[in-house]
């Protein structure tokens, strides 16, 4: 039996790096997903990783890895492994034996799409990240656009869906609509990295969001060093022996230009 497809929605909230690469992950690790963005949130691609993704004629090129990106990552060669699609010749859209996800692409405005229906059966939905209006809208059930209405889905469906806001700060309407996810059975899992798994570059606050929300729907993964575990070899460590000297500057993955 084939596993369910989880449901990623991009909206107009900073950080789509967090999209992305969650994307790569449950791509290579053999999940198919079913991705929609919001107009904003083809904006946010655009103005912060400078990815040009057409809506109305959208193609998976234009926001998953290319082959050499894949092939130089070792995270996500090792996740290949641990989801039993790696090989020396395979990539993120070329697998052996389990092959990778497949992703499937709804307009934000379509709501006759499979997931707007709790008869389409799923294992979640990560909104990611998760813009204020967003979050307002599956906070009082008003369902405007595909990706709301996916959400009310899961709700209601009782499937597990997570919200990733990332504004800072919060008001105090903010935060209620937050209480509401949750009463409502949504995990609200905001962007905030975690500093403890031996942070060398930007991409591990990446990861260590990444991570977390994999946890939540029981993703199998090691993008990071869980706590007590040693960063090289998984094996049981202080955190003294794994974390970064404070002496340490982060190093930026890329440099920029001003």
């Amino acid at each position: 039996m084939s596993r369910r497809p989880y449901v990623l929605a991009i909206t107009g909230a900073s950080g789509a790096v967090y999209a992305v690469r969650l994307l790569e992950v449950l791509i290579v690790s053999g999940h198919d997903v079913h991705l929609s963005i919001s107009e904003t949130g083809r904006q946010l691609l655009q103005h912060e990783l400078n990815l040009n993704v057409d809506l109305n004629d959208f193609q998976p090129s234009s926001i998953l890895p290319d082959r050499g990106n894949i092939e130089l990552d070792v995270k996500l060669q090792r996740l290949r492994s641990l989801a039993g699609v790696s090989s020396e010749d395979s990539n993120v859209l070329e697998g052996v034996g389990q092959p990778p996800g497949t992703l499937y692409y709804h307009h934000y405005q379509n709501l006759t799409a499979p997931i707007a229906s709790g008869s389409f059966l799923t294992a979640g939905m990560v909104i990611c990240p998760c813009s204020g209006a967003t979050l307002s809208a599956i906070a009082h059930g008003a369902s405007t656009n595909l990706i709301s209405r996916a959400a009310d889905v899961h709700l209601k469906e009782r499937r597990p869906l997570i919200v990733v806001p990332r504004e800072t700060p919060l008001s105090t309407i903010q935060l209620d609509n937050m209480k509401r996810c949750a009463e409502a059975g949504a995990v609200v899992l905001p962007a905030s990295p975690g500093f403890y798994h031996g942070v060398r570059a930007v991409s591990d606050l990446v990861d260590f969001v990444v991570a977390r929300i994999c946890d939540q729907l029981g993703i199998e993964h090691n993008l990071i060093a869980r706590w007590g575990e040693s960063i090289a070899s998984g094996s049981s460590s202080s955190a003294s022996e794994s974390a970064v000297p404070l002496d340490v500057p982060l190093e930026l993955d890329e440099a920029v230009e001003p």
